[in-house]
C-alpha cells in the first residue's frame, strides 16, 4: 500500500495544501500524516473482498485515523466479468467513509465508462499523458475530456507530476484545479508558490462578474450535533450574523439554519421547550453550496432555484467540500447589478 503523490495535492487557485500522501514507514506501519490523506489501492485488491481489505483498515485504525481521512486512489484495470464485484466493494468502502478516485484516468487505468458508473470523488489524470502537455495536442485533447467527464459527473480532476508553468497554464485552462508535481511542491520554508495564472479580461469573462470567494465572509459554524440552544445562543451573541452552518468534523457543511426562520421557531408558544435540548439539525435546511470559483452570476442562478429560500446565505466551499465561509445574496445583487448597469 503506497501513495502515488511524491508530494503534496495543491489548490491551484490559493496555493493551499489540502491532502498530502500516506506516509508508509520501514514497518510498513502508516504513520500520521496531515489530513486528508491519499492511498493507492489496486482494483485486484477491491475484487478480491473483504478480508483483502482488512489491512487497509487496520493500518488506518492503528494510525488513529478514520476512513473519512483518507482518499483512495484505484489503480489498474478491470475485466468486463468483474464490473459487478467491483461495485460492490467501493459501495462498501464508500459506506465506510472512504472518499474515492481513480488514477492513470485516459490512459492505463479504469475504462471511462467504468468510471462514471462508479461516481467516483476524484480523477487522477496519467502522470505520463500530463508530461506530453503542452507539446502533444493528443494529450491536451484526451486531459479534455476527461475534465469535461469529471464535471458532468461532479468529480475533481487532479493533474500528477505537473514540472513546467507551460503545461500548468494548459491544465487550468482545461478547468483543473488540483496538482501535485516539482513546480507546485514546498519549498525549503515549507511554503507552497503556485505561479499566477495569465488574467483573462476578455469580456465574456468580466461580464460573469467576480467569483464568490473574493465576496466570502466568515461563516458561523457548529458541531453537526449541536443543540438547538447552542444556535439560539450564537444568533443572539450577534445580531448580524445571518446563519449558522452545521459542520461534521472535516468542517464540510450538513446543515443551514437561516435566522429568522429558526427563531420564529423558538417564537412560538412552547418553541423552547420543543427544541432547545434537541438537535439543531432537525430544524436545519440542507446547505446550499457553491465552489469557490463560482463566478457571482451562477451564484445568483443557483440561489433562485428555490424560491423558498432565495435569501439564504449560499455556503462557499473548497475542493474537499469544506466549508470556506458564506455569501449574501445581496451583495450578490450588488455585484451582478454593477455589471449590468
Amino acid at each position: 500500500m503506497s501513495s502515488l503523490l511524491t508530494s503534496p495535492m495543491v489548490d491551484l487557485d490559493t496555493g493551499a495544501v489540502i491532502a498530502h500522501p500516506a506516509v508508509v514507514d520501514s514497518t510498513g506501519t502508516l504513520r500520521a500524516t496531515p489530513l486528508p490523506m491519499v492511498l493507492e489501492l489496486p482494483i485486484r485488491v477491491v475484487l478480491s473482498g473483504a478480508g483483502a481489505l482488512a489491512p487497509l483498515h487496520e493500518a488506518l485504525r492503528r494510525a488513529g485515523r478514520h476512513p473519512r481521512e483518507a482518499i483512495l486512489l484505484l489503480t489498474g484495470p478491470c475485466q468486463e466479468q468483474d464490473r459487478r464485484l467491483l461495485k460492490v466493494g467501493i459501495d462498501g468502502l464508500r459506506t465506510i467513509g472512504y472518499l474515492l478516485g481513480f488514477a492513470d484516468v485516459g490512459s492505463g487505468g479504469a475504462s471511462l465508462d467504468l468510471v462514471t458508473e462508479a461516481a467516483p470523488y476524484l480523477l487522477a489524470l496519467d502522470p505520463e499523458l500530463v508530461s506530453r502537455i503542452p507539446g502533444d495536442h493528443r494529450a491536451v485533447a484526451v486531459a479534455r475530456s476527461v475534465a469535461t467527464l469529471a464535471r458532468g459527473i461532479g468529480a475533481h480532476v487532479l493533474a500528477p507530476g505537473v514540472e513546467r508553468e507551460p503545461q500548468l497554464a494548459v491544465i487550468r485552462g482545461l478547468g483543473v484545479r488540483l496538482a501535485h508535481g516539482p513546480l507546485v511542491a514546498p519549498g525549503p520554508d515549507g511554503k507552497v508558490r503556485v505561479p499566477l495564472p495569465v488574467a483573462d479580461e476578455s469580456p465574456e469573462t468580466v461580464m460573469f462578474g467576480p467569483r464568490v470567494q473574493e465576496l466570502l465572509l466568515p461563516a458561523v459554524t457548529l458541531p453537526a450535533e449541536a443543540k438547538a440552544e447552542e444556535v439560539v445562543a450564537a444568533f443572539g451573541h450577534e445580531p448580524t450574523i445571518t446563519s449558522v452552518i452545521l459542520v461534521d468534523e472535516f468542517q464540510r457543511p450538513k446543515g443551514s439554519l437561516d435566522r429568522s426562520r429558526f427563531l420564529l421557531s423558538f417564537a412560538a408558544r412552547y418553541g423552547h421547550a420543543l427544541h432547545g435540548a434537541k438537535p439543531a439539525q432537525r430544524l436545519a435546511d440542507p446547505p446550499r453550496t457553491v465552489p469557490r470559483t463560482t463566478p457571482a452570476i451562477a451564484a445568483m442562478q443557483a440561489a433562485g432555484r428555490d424560491a423558498a429560500r432565495v435569501y439564504d446565505d449560499l455556503v462557499v466551499t473548497d475542493e474537499l467540500n469544506r466549508c470556506l465561509g458564506i455569501v449574501r445574496v445581496s451583495d450578490l445583487i450588488r455585484q451582478v447589478t454593477s455589471i449590468r448597469s
